[in-house]
């Protein structure tokens, strides 16, 4: 998973972008995998986590697709606080 950022002005939500190649599978898998990822965005987001104001764009790789929910969550996290130069939390510690 890759994430690219611009800082935004405070106070806006953030607007996130995903992008999915065709490697990851047919329309229907990639139309899931972005439906997936944005839910997952959003669910950070009301938790305060790692996703601030600004421009995001989210890459998935074709191995995205066949992770389970808890797997893909955790990856995004990683990726998100990587980039903002935070600890994800622990692997069991997250719901």
């Amino acid at each position: 998973m890759q994430v690219t950022h611009l800082d935004g002005p405070a106070g806006q939500p953030p607007r996130v972008a995903f992008t999915i190649s065709r490697r990851c599978g047919g329309a229907v898998a990639r139309n899931r995998l972005r439906r997936r990822l944005r839910a997952m965005v959003a669910e950070l987001a009301a938790e305060g986590s790692p996703v601030g104001p600004g421009t995001y764009l989210i890459g998935a790789t074709p191995d995205a697709v066949n992770l389970s929910h808890q797997e893909l969550r955790i990856d995004l996290h990683r990726a998100l606080s990587a980039l903002r130069g935070t600890q994800p939390p622990a692997e069991g510690d997250e719901s």
